[in-house]
């Protein structure tokens, strides 16, 4: 099909029902804790709002202009619900807050503002948070009553509902009331964000459910649920950050060491339709000691575990998305519900009040890596630098319309999909008789729809023994660079009852050729020049597409399928500040350039 199809099909999608979002449902203010004792002060909502419709905004970080190259399309402000508002309340004199014996203690802890005082607080705050003994840390109890607890919190997330009803513009604009429930048992991330498609006069019915009054995720749907029945309000909670979780992401054990059952499946499928899998905090697809035959793994590997103790723990398969998708294939054989069955999306984390991610364009995690210069120092978060960030990620929707309620339904039914940064298109879909004829149908995404399931779907068993099909079309990012291959990952069940994965190489650029085992053997190449941080994309291609038949299908075997997409090389955005600052890019720590990438939301299989 040719690029101008491929176009049209992208084009014609509003005729087949769904229309491609961008977005970014993770995004924080100074309303955050940390990004205030972090050393940005004055991030508002107004700011996040402004900067993702794509209007100039000054950082609150650096003092600088910054400016997305496209506006995006929803957004979601995603603050802390632990004690929500109360720093810059706090430093500001409010005596709701100053007046009491933690936040007396806080002041006199930082009382001038200063980056270590600042970090010093933040560290006490999160030690508590966590559950770790530390010296100095505010008692528990007396730091909830103070800043947190009854009405403390109020007019902050009144603040946040205005903004939101604000900048909410039905079919141009989509802005989501939501909160970050951070979670964090040892030190391990348990964090989720929470959004709601309904608006303030629900939203204003609660307060949102923070950690500091459970850090168990099961209390955390319990209490979606019991707000949902009052007051009619419905939720979608997303995992992020699987990567630093400590072996707790996708447990086999409950919170209070029982075994996982068939009710604990059923309600976190429910509640958590998708996982954030990409985002500052580094990469959280797989990694290359749990997937040793995938030589793209290693990328943006991040395993900074969150403490002071400044843990860099192995992987196990309760930390990235592949294996607890391949956990979840058994757990349902076991149970008869899958608790890991999510949809793949991207986010920021930002806490610099800005989705500002693009390699050319990356504001840093926070203040502490807002400047090319200090990138080289610690970030604040465990034992990583500024430059072990990544400039990751957004999240695209295939949604009926550009509205609170079109997103939310987009990622209920997981028909979302991941991007470290680039807005590449991809299209996939699941059935059992797609052919090289629909490659070419007038509307591709309709064919797709009436024959058969689109990422996020379920394929049922076919009568016979036929083997699915796979319909995937992609189209490089109009501003970015060639793609190199699409590939299809596979998870399954076998016989023995023990998980397998396996890649596919299903579309290669160049002329390039596929073995036997289906795989390209032969790299892309590199264009990327050193010295001055350009590339050319006169390799790769601009758009790839096939349809592709799993030739090692069992029907009785249970299995995920799910469309990952690598561009070219391109220079990773440590080696745009090492010429910068004149410097050798090693210095970084980092690679010089990346293959960056979409992650589509898996399609499942089950027996009959």
């Amino acid at each position: 099909m040719a690029l101008a199809a491929i176009a049209v099909a992208s084009a014609s999608a509003q005729a087949s029902g769904t229309n491609l979002y961008w977005g970014d449902t993770h995004l924080h203010t100074s309303y955050s804790f940390d990004v205030y004792l972090f050393g940005t002060f004055a991030a508002t909502p107004d700011t996040a709002y402004r900067f993702a419709r794509g209007l100039p905004v000054v950082s609150p970080a650096t003092q600088t202009r910054w400016q997305l190259s496209r506006p995006l399309d929803f957004l979601v402000v995603a603050d802390h619900a632990e004690v929500l508002g109360a720093m810059p309340k706090l430093f500001a004199g409010d005596p709701t807050f100053a007046a009491t014996p933690t936040g007396e203690a806080l002041l006199r802890a930082a009382g001038s503002r200063s980056a270590k005082e600042l970090q010093r607080v933040y560290d006490l705050l999160a030690s508590m948070g966590s559950g770790v003994a530390t010296p100095g840390a505010p008692a528990p109890q007396q730091a909830y009553a103070d800043l947190h607890g009854g009405e403390k919190r109020r007019s902050t997330w009144n603040e946040l509902i205005d903004a939101a009803e604000r900048y909410d513009q039905p079919g141009v604009f989509t802005a989501l009331i939501g909160w970050e429930w951070s979670s964090q048992p040892g030190g391990g991330n348990l964090h989720r964000v929470v959004f709601t498609p309904q608006g303030g006069e629900v939203a204003r019915q609660f307060l949102p459910f923070s950690a500091l009054e459970s850090q168990d995720p099961e209390d955390l749907w319990r209490w979606l649920g019991e707000t949902s029945q009052r007051t009619g309000a419905d939720f979608i909670a997303i995992p992020h950050n699987a990567n630093l979780s400590n072996g707790a992401m996708f447990p086999l054990t409950r919170a209070q060491g029982q075994a996982i059952d068939a009710e604990y499946a059923k309600t976190r499928a429910h509640w958590e339709p998708v996982l954030e899998v990409t985002q500052i905090k580094g990469d959280s697809e797989t990694h290359p000691m749990l997937s040793p035959n995938d030589e793209f793994a290693d990328y943006e590997t991040y395993n900074f575990v969150m403490t002071v103790e400044q843990k860099t723990p192995d992987p196990t398969d309760a930390d990235y998305a592949r294996a607890g998708l391949k956990r979840g294939l058994a757990l349902e054989a076991k149970l008869g519900t899958n608790p890991y069955k999510f949809g793949l999306i991207g986010s920021s984390d930002s806490h610099t009040g800005m989705s500002a991610v693009e390699e050319t364009g990356f504001a840093g995690k926070s203040y502490h890596d807002a400047f090319p210069a200090t990138r080289s120092e610690p970030a604040g978060l465990g034992a990583a630098k500024g430059w072990d960030m990544g400039a990751a990620g957004f999240v695209a929707a295939w949604a009926t319309e550009n509205t609170r309620r079109g997103i939310y339904e987009a990622f209920k039914r997981r028909e979302v999909y991941a991007s470290t940064g680039p807005r590449i298109t991809l299209r996939f879909f699941g059935g059992y008789d797609f052919g090289a004829a629909d490659l070419k149908a007038k509307d591709q995404a309709a064919n797709g729809y009436r024959k058969g399931v689109p990422m996020g779907g379920d394929l049922k068993a076919h009568g016979g023994r036929k083997a699915p099909t796979f319909l995937v079309a992609a189209m490089k990012d109009p501003q970015g660079a060639n793609l190199d291959r699409v590939q299809v990952v596979k998870g399954w069940l076998d016989a023995d009852g023990n998980t397998q994965e396996r890649i596919y190489d299903v579309a290669v650029s160049d002329g390039r050729s596929i073995g036997a085992d289906g795989r390209c053997a032969t790299a892309v190449g590199n264009t990327v020049d050193l010295n001055t941080g350009q590339y050319r994309n006169d390799i790769g291609a601009a758009e790839l597409h096939t349809v592709w038949r799993d030739p090692h299908f069992d029907p009785a075997q249970r299995a995920f399928y799910y469309a990952r997409v690598l561009e070219i090389p391109t220079p990773r955005y440590s080696l745009l500040d090492s010429i910068a600052l004149g410097k050798p890019w090693e210095d970084t720590g980092r690679p010089a350039t990346i293959q960056e990438r979409v992650y589509g939301s898996p399609i499942w299989y089950t027996p009959q």
